[in-house]
C-alpha cells in the first residue's frame, strides 16, 4: 500500500557516512510529519517512506544527488565591501541571509571577510554529502 500522497509521521536520526549525527527528531521528541511525494523532503527520504507500513524502522543511505545534490561552485558569491552594509560586524562563519529577486530568504555562510569583499557560500550545509537515515514510520492518515 502507497504513501503517495498521503501524510504521514515519522522518527529519524540523520547521520553523515562518518557517524556524525546532524539531525534527529527523536532529540526534539515530535516526529516529522509531511505529504509523502509532495516535494516537501529530499528525494530519497520521500523514496524510502512511500512503502513503509506504520511501525516499520528502516535504514537507507541516500547520495548527495537525492539528498541536497552536489555543491555548486556558483553558490559561493563574493560582494564588493561597498555593496556590503554593516561589514565591520561580519565574521568568518556568520550565517547570513541573501534574498532571491522574489524575496524568499537564501541562508549563506561567511567565508571570507577583507577589507576589499566579503565571500559567501550559499550551498547548503550538507550539499555534496551522502547521508544516513534511520526511519520509523509513526503515522499514516488518510
Amino acid at each position: 500500500m502507497s504513501n503517495q500522497g498521503k501524510k504521514v509521521k515519522t522518527h529519524y536520526r540523520g547521520t553523515l557516512d562518518d557517524g556524525t549525527q546532524f539531525d534527529s527528531s527523536y532529540d526534539r521528541g515530535e516526529p516529522l510529519e509531511f505529504t509523502c511525494g509532495a516535494g516537501q523532503m529530499i528525494k530519497g527520504f520521500d523514496a524510502a517512506v512511500v512503502d513503509m507500513q506504520v511501525g516499520e524502522k528502516k535504514t537507507v543511505h541516500i547520495p548527495a544527488a537525492d539528498a541536497y545534490g552536489e555543491r555548486n561552485p556558483e553558490m559561493v558569491l563574493t560582494f564588493p565591501a561597498e555593496q556590503v552594509p554593516n561589514i565591520e560586524q561580519i565574521e568568518k562563519g556568520m550565517k547570513l541571509f541573501l534574498s532571491t529577486p522574489s524575496g524568499m530568504p537564501v541562508p549563506a555562510v561567511v567565508i571570507d571577510v577583507t577589507p576589499e569583499a566579503v565571500t559567501l557560500d550559499a550551498n547548503h550545509e550538507l550539499a555534496g554529502k551522502d547521508l544516513n537515515f534511520d526511519i520509523e514510520l509513526v503515522e499514516v492518515e488518510g
